[in-house]
């Protein structure tokens, strides 16, 4: 992995949220699937963390985004846990296998990942969090990745091409959307091993 990725170590993120400000709005749910490769050197999903986030204090909700995403952020039954402990377990989580990894640093990757990464970090400044092992500006984009390697940045799109089933009723769960953007990084990632381009030739 080390190798594969010059020292980083990848991690899909996907995060539901009240609104398009990460300073100011609510993060409602994180969902993030680490990475690792097969016997055969195939990049597989490997395990995964989910929660679902109350929002902080004083935190903006925007109706508009609320109805879009369908989540209730103040329903008892989400289970909704503080933006402190999802963040806790899932940075020691992936420091954890980024060490076994033999990585310097985990980056994020996403569709269209500056949105999520915004949200992770504002999340993570507020919880004053000290060991947080992502990358601060660094994402693998998987929307530029399938437009280049698929002709499609729409992810519902590319795991079409891809032959990745995807059921747009369940698009918009954080837990969902980061799943099939597991599946569609390594599809791109074992497809150009598959076409000769790793390891490099001469």
């Amino acid at each position: 992995m080390s190798r594969r990725f010059r020292g980083f170590f990848p991690v899909v993120v996907d995060v539901e949220t009240a609104g398009f400000n990460a300073a100011t709005d609510a993060l409602l749910e994180i969902a993030a699937v680490s990475l690792q490769f097969d016997d055969q050197g195939y990049l597989r999903p490997a395990n995964r963390w989910h929660y679902h986030i109350a929002p902080f204090e004083g935190a903006n909700i925007e109706q508009s985004s609320i109805e879009f995403n369908g989540i209730d952020p103040f329903n008892p039954l989400r289970g909704a846990v503080s933006e402190r402990d999802a963040l806790k377990e899932i940075f020691t989580g992936v420091r954890a296998e980024q060490k076994e990894a033999e990585c310097q640093r985990s980056v994020l990757v996403g569709h269209n990942p500056g949105f999520d990464m915004g949200f992770l970090l504002a999340a993570s400044d507020r919880i004053k969090a000290k060991r947080n092992p992502f990358h601060p500006f660094t994402t693998f984009d998987t929307a530029t990745l399938a437009g280049l390697a698929l002709g499609q940045t729409v992810l519902a799109k590319a795991c079409e091409v891809a032959n990745i089933g995807f059921d747009n009723e369940q698009a918009h769960s954080a837990l969902y959307d980061t799943e099939k953007t597991a599946e569609l990084f390594c599809f791109i990632v074992n497809r150009w091993k598959k076409l000769g381009g790793w390891p490099l030739g001469d």
